[in-house]
């Protein structure tokens, strides 16, 4: 795994930032994290543990940053992707390709929640059907001067805000409550029926912002400014996100809620994100220690591909098939069962790892 990196004209900070965020989504893919909370139950580890696992409702963990970052990261690569397409594209062109590739998102995202035990199903909360909605939106916007594009990622925010308190639908008229508030209202009238996570459709309002910031960091970094100016504004841009985002919460004004994607948490989610690429950027591609990032690439290139893989294949038979062969053979060695769990989680990583490696070594390379 220590190859050189293919295409080394390409932003490495960037394929490492989306790599890692998928080697975290496929590990919980395994069931490692579940298998771990015996191992920790009780003692130090628990409280770490519990950050890998999304926040009940009020608050904020560090696997509620996972989502923001795959969108944020995508508003990135978009603002790359189309700089690219502008040398042989029109903006007509360009805006066909990047709607069949929302219309392919939205699809992948509907189908991967569609097949039930108990038939098919139509639900739209899945992270894919969302950023079909903020990709569109970001590219619509990408031309516009810089103050107009954050209006209209604060009128994102906004948006939802407002409904939440205003839209006083009898039973759904409690802004910040778990299924009571006007996200839940809407899924009745698109979907017919609510959440009980608390996940909501209209999430996809306010992450907007995530994809929009993500495409104008991809342009700063593109700029002609010097290595140093671009970090003075990622950083100054990432701290103030965050003082917006848990200031409001801090003063009660609105609460960092991740399940329905209050502004608050869309500003605070959207600075560590500002941040993380900042600290990539300067370690990767200002310091230049590129060196141990062939694991992390083999990831970025096939994203979609590995999401999809263990989001249906693997959680509707894969996972639990190699799981059920592990458990087998750790039983005939007298494994702890514990023990056999985990162990059984790293090994279906570590297939799922050896296909993308295969894939790359193929050149084989899946996009919508």
């Amino acid at each position: 795994m220590n190859e050189k990196l293919p295409l080394s004209n390409r932003l490495l900070s960037l394929d490492f930032l989306r790599g890692i965020t998928m080697v975290f989504l496929t590990l919980e893919s395994t069931l490692l994290f579940e298998h771990l909370v015996p191992v920790v139950k009780g003692g130090w580890g628990e409280g770490i543990l519990n950050q890998f696992f999304h926040h009940p409702w009020h608050g904020l963990h560090f696997w509620d940053l996972i989502q923001p970052t795959f969108m944020f990261v995508a508003g990135v690569a978009l603002a790359f992707s189309v700089k690219k397409q502008r040398q042989t594209l029109t903006w007509r062109q360009s805006f066909i390709k990047i709607l069949k590739r929302c219309g392919w998102l939205f699809f992948w995202g509907v189908f991967d929640y569609a097949v039930r035990k108990n038939g098919l199903s139509f639900e739209l909360w899945d992270v894919l059907t969302q950023l079909s909605f903020t990709t569109l939106v970001a590219f619509l916007i990408m031309d516009w001067p810089v103050y107009m594009q954050i209006i209209v990622s604060g009128i994102c925010l906004l948006i939802p805000e407002f409904l939440y308190r205003y839209a006083h639908v009898p039973g759904f008229d409690q802004p910040f409550v778990d299924q009571h508030n006007f996200g839940n209202y809407i899924d009745t009238l698109l979907m017919n029926k609510i959440n009980p996570g608390g996940w909501v459709a209209i999430n996809c309002i306010s992450t907007s912002a995530h994809t929009i910031w993500g495409v104008l960091a991809g342009k700063l970094l593109m700029s002609d400014r010097t290595g140093a100016g671009k970090m003075k504004w990622l950083v100054g841009s990432g701290f103030i996100l965050l003082a917006l985002g848990f200031g409001l919460d801090w003063t009660n004004i609105t609460p960092i809620i991740k399940r329905i994607a209050t502004s608050s948490f869309v500003l605070a989610s959207g600075g560590y994100c500002v941040l993380v690429l900042a600290v990539c950027y300067w370690w990767i591609d200002i310091q230049k220690h590129r060196s141990r990032l062939m694991f992390f690439n083999l990831f970025a290139l096939n994203s979609i591909f590995i999401y999809l893989f263990f989001e249906i294949v693997g959680d509707r038979w894969f996972t639990g098939y190699i799981l059920t062969i592990t458990q087998g053979v750790f039983d005939i060695i007298h494994v702890p069962m514990l023990a056999a769990a985990i162990l059984g989680s790293l090994v279906v990583f570590a297939l799922e790892a050896g296909m993308l490696y295969f894939l790359y070594r193929k050149k084989i390379f899946f996009k919508v």
